[in-house]
């Protein structure tokens, strides 16, 4: 388990075969990204970095780790942010309570 004190955004990635798409919020709950990414490291970089100058600490959240999530995963970690996993059954489950 990590702690998610001090985290300035948390962004929440929909991995795909092709392209990603990330949903940045910060402790707030305000919105401060919301797009498609294509499944390329610099371009994943580009926006982990930019996310970390601005908001400090990132915590990656994706729906899987392995396959087609391992790139995201690695290169989250590689530029300093925090990663984990969201399994698809608590997420189906917390999507009810919502």
């Amino acid at each position: 388990m990590i702690s998610i004190d001090g985290v300035g955004v948390f962004l929440g990635l929909d991995v795909g075969k092709h392209t990603h798409h990330g949903h940045g919020l910060t402790s707030a709950g305000k919105t401060v990204f919301d797009k498609p990414l294509p499944n390329t490291e610099p371009k994943l970089r580009a926006v982990f970095d930019k996310l970390r100058a601005k908001f400090n600490t990132v915590l990656v959240v994706v729906d899987q780790p392995a396959s087609i999530g391992a790139l995201p995963l690695t290169v989250a970690r590689d530029a300093g942010c925090q990663v984990a996993y969201l399994p698809g059954l608590a997420m189906r489950r917390i999507a009810d309570l919502y």
